[in-house]
């Protein structure tokens, strides 16, 4: 393995453990030329099945489009990088597990959607907003009902309004209409 940082052709492996999930192998490794460590991972290479569009068009499976689907529809929310990343792991696996050449975006963007929608519904809204290419705001409200209804939640009451406080200090006099000028 070539030194990223000096381009020295060998390096010498120092450890090797398997990885996290159990599908790579990671090794540290030591340049002897400018001692430089690094670390490298051994995964078996899959054959992911090509992804047919809406247009027909066809394209490579890519995980990071749906690390960075799942992460933009995440961003802002306590969902973690690393469950983001086992997502995209079972969605992936989902795939390649089917065993067919060719899969749609739209069983893939199906499989995204299940899975936030089990996770956290602001983030499973966010991607149906995009995914689903609303018309309008009234099928935009029956996936929002639809998601309240799975989740065990009926129609909430709407909430009443408090009664405004007079004046902004205490002791202050209340304020009366004003006056455009």
């Amino acid at each position: 393995m070539q030194c990223p940082t000096c381009r020295a052709p060998d390096t010498r492996v120092v450890d090797s453990r398997l990885g996290k999930d159990g599908d790579a192998i990671r090794r540290r490794r030591h340049c002897d030329r400018c001692g430089h460590r690094f670390t490298t991972y051994e995964r078996v290479e899959l054959t992911l099945p090509i992804v047919v569009k809406k247009d027909g068009r066809r394209q490579p499976f890519d995980r990071g489009r749906i690390v960075s689907g799942l992460t933009r529809a995440c961003e802002k929310r306590p969902v973690s990088t690393d469950t983001i990343e086992a997502l995209a792991t079972r969605i992936e696996r989902q795939a390649l597990e089917r065993g067919d050449s060719e899969i749609t975006s739209r069983e893939i963007g199906e499989a995204v959607m299940g899975a936030l929608h089990d996770l956290d519904a602001v983030a499973y809204v966010r991607f149906a907003s995009v995914y689903r290419e609303f018309r309008d705001v009234h099928e935009f409200m029956r996936e929002l009902e639809d998601l309240i209804a799975s989740r065990g939640g009926g129609a909430r009451p709407a909430k009443t309004a408090k009664p405004a406080k007079a004046g902004g200090r205490a002791g202050a006099a209340p304020a009366g209409p004003r006056s455009r000028a």
